[in-house]
């Protein structure tokens, strides 16, 4: 027979009235707190400890616990090898997290990588020993901030958000915002953001930023975009919709962009991601239009270009007591939208309203009633302007009702525009169920 195993004895808390505790290194064993010995795990027993304090240290057998408790306060509080490397890994980590928050501010405000070490350590620096009023070497050389350094820092957080994002749109529907602008360097970039839901949050975040390396076609751009989902596995039928400029090759019917997608995503909606009506109405003038038209452009930046006349501009509607006293440089920049989130029931109400309007100004023009033109009522013409001005109308119309042919098209639920009669219409049976306690809340149609 095999013998019996030894018991192991515990040690209790009682054991500190004897002047013993854990040992840090073997917690099964009793270590003395006035001569720092350590005995064995047998020794764990009242009668030992109690035997090795009367004959050891008889001077302290009548103590209370509070005096053995100073003692092990004393020695948990004295600094170890191993506290020492702690601590010290504790502040190299806090200095690496330093340097990944300082990196990503780096990269927010698009600032030079250089400006870690040549302006943030030098501030930092400043700030500890002018307010904290301690010396900041140690601090300063745990913070890596070389130029590459925050590279390095920048790139490993890019990769991570990125591949984060595209595992996301593996299982999620979103919509995807595309432009193409060409660089002073003569680079063709594309630029590419997301939005979709997360979390019953709507977020949207930038996908990709790549260089077109010959041409600016619809068929490059989407071929560039086929590639980087492809690479990535997001399936291209999980977009709702995609909003892009008006460029030929975004939009083009046959070879543009939109055309290529819809190819492969025939429900996409497709709808323009600048709705600025004067912008558009510009693109498309007749040639006494457009003549008339350069004719103001090159008048305001005759001004605007040069610094006197510019500031004698300024002092004129000062004068003049103007609401404004400073002219825009005019310039033909495509950009991705930076306003208010497009609301496409709005939008699409907007634009039907206006796309009605043109046709009927185009008839009260035609008739010569001008009461929605009170700057053309006030001014001899002649027929033929009339003509000029009828044209344009009928002009913008077409190019409206086929720029925004997917928002006029669009079908726009019973249930979302008026939910409180529309409840058996909501399609799945979870979403009427949410639909139905929409309805019975009293407050919402007071509100």
């Amino acid at each position: 027979m095999s013998e019996a195993k030894k018991k192991r004895r515990q040690y209790s808390a009682d054991y500190i009235k004897y002047g013993f505790i854990e040992n840090p290194s073997n917690p099964s064993s009793p270590l003395c707190l006035i001569c720092q010995k350590t005995f064995s795990n047998e020794a764990m027993k009242p009668s030992r400890l109690q035997d090795h304090l009367n004959k050891m240290h008889p001077d302290k057998k009548d103590r209370d616990m509070t005096y053995f408790l100073e003692i092990k306060k004393k020695i948990e509080n004295q600094p170890t090898i191993s506290k020492l490397f702690s601590s010290a890994s504790k502040q190299d980590d806090d200095g690496l997290r330093a340097s990944y928050n300082i990196s990503l501010l780096i990269a927010k405000t698009g600032k030079p990588h250089t400006i870690g070490e040549d302006l943030i350590l030098p501030a930092v620096k400043e700030v500890i020993t002018t307010v904290l009023h301690k010396p900041a070497t140690d601090i300063i050389r745990k913070i890596p901030l070389s130029n590459n350094s925050v590279q390095r820092r920048i790139d490993e957080m890019a990769e991570n958000i990125e591949e984060s994002l595209c595992n996301y749109l593996q299982t999620c529907q979103f919509s995807i915002q595309l432009d193409e602008s060409t660089l002073p360097t003569n680079e063709a970039l594309l630029l590419s953001y997301v939005r979709f839901i997360k979390d019953e949050k709507i977020c949207q975040e930038m996908l990709f930023a790549t260089n077109l390396e010959t041409d600016t076609k619809g068929e490059t751009i989407f071929d560039t975009l086929q590639k980087f989902f492809d690479e990535k596995e997001i399936p291209f039928n999980n977009i709702l919709s995609v909003a892009t400029d008006g460029a030929p090759a975004m939009t083009g019917r046959h070879k543009g962009f939109i055309a290529c997608l819809k190819n492969k995503v025939p429900d996409v909606l497709a709808v323009h991601c600048v709705i600025h009506r004067q912008h558009l109405v510009a693109k498309n003038l007749s040639e006494r239009l457009h003549t008339s038209l350069q004719y103001v452009i090159r008048a305001v930046n005759k001004i605007r270009s040069n610094s006197l006349n510019d500031r004698l501009f300024s002092q004129l509607c000062i004068a003049n007591d103007e609401d404004f006293n400073r002219l825009l440089l005019h310039t033909e920049v495509r950009w991705l939208s930076k306003g208010e989130d497009l609301n496409l029931i709005k939008t699409k109400n907007s634009i039907a309203a206006f796309v009605s309007k043109l046709l009927l100004y185009k008839r009260n023009i035609g008739r010569r009633e001008f009461h929605t033109f009170p700057c053309l009522s006030a001014v001899s013409f002649k027929h033929d302007d009339l003509l000029v001005y009828c044209q344009h109308l009928e002009n913008l119309y077409n190019d409206f009702k086929e720029r925004f042919e997917d928002i006029l098209n669009m079908d726009i639920p019973d249930w979302v525009l008026d939910p409180f009669s529309n409840v058996n219409t909501a399609g799945p049976s979870q979403l009427e169920e949410e639909l139905i306690e929409l309805t019975t809340n009293e407050e919402l149609k007071i509100t």
